[in-house]
């Protein structure tokens, strides 16, 4: 009998400080009750987005960077993937497997998290930062986004997808 994955590698443009502060790997076209059985999240850096507008990838191509306890899987929070995935995570760990990425054509895989030759019990493990602790934005950029117009619809949508809920089930009362 075979043992059932622990684990989804996936191979992403996206750098560790990207994935902690979003709170996990996104937007994913994954097999959600599949994934929502692994303990493990492996992130595997993909060099050859580089230069697309949503790649920060610092990590050399095909290493295997970051290590994560799965805590959820979510619906994707990013505008135009609602029909994708989070992996949400609740520690990580620095890690450095070079060549983990097995080449494959699908970005998300499922496997063992031993046959990566990676213990978790040798990692640093680190507590996902809160909304307070969250790391500051890399130089050169603002953590505050500028301005714009946002209407009750899109905040209520945006909220939803924060707190995992519908956006009917969302209230918003405004005071002036």
């Amino acid at each position: 009998m075979t043992e059932e994955a622990d684990t989804i590698v996936v191979f992403t443009a996206r750098s560790a400080e990207r994935i902690v502060r979003e709170g996990g790997s996104q937007s994913w076209v994954l097999n959600a009750a599949r994934a929502k059985n692994c303990t493990w999240l492996v992130c595997t850096q993909n060099r050859h987005n580089a230069d697309h507008e949503f790649s920060d990838a610092t990590e050399p191509h095909g290493t295997a960077f970051l290590l994560g306890k799965i805590s959820g899987i979510r619906k994707s929070r990013e505008e135009g993937d609602e029909d994708r995935w989070q992996i949400a995570i609740s520690e990580f760990a620095r890690i450095n497997v070079p060549d983990a990425w097995d080449h494959g054509r699908n970005p998300v895989r499922y496997t063992l998290l031993k046959d990566l030759r990676i213990d978790p019990a040798k990692a640093r493990w680190q507590p996902m930062p809160t909304v307070e602790s969250a790391p500051a934005p890399a130089p050169g950029t603002s953590a505050v986004a500028p301005a714009r117009i946002l209407t009750i619809a899109e905040a209520k949508k945006a909220l939803a997808a924060t707190f995992g809920v519908k956006p009917d089930a969302i209230e918003i009362t405004i005071r002036g």
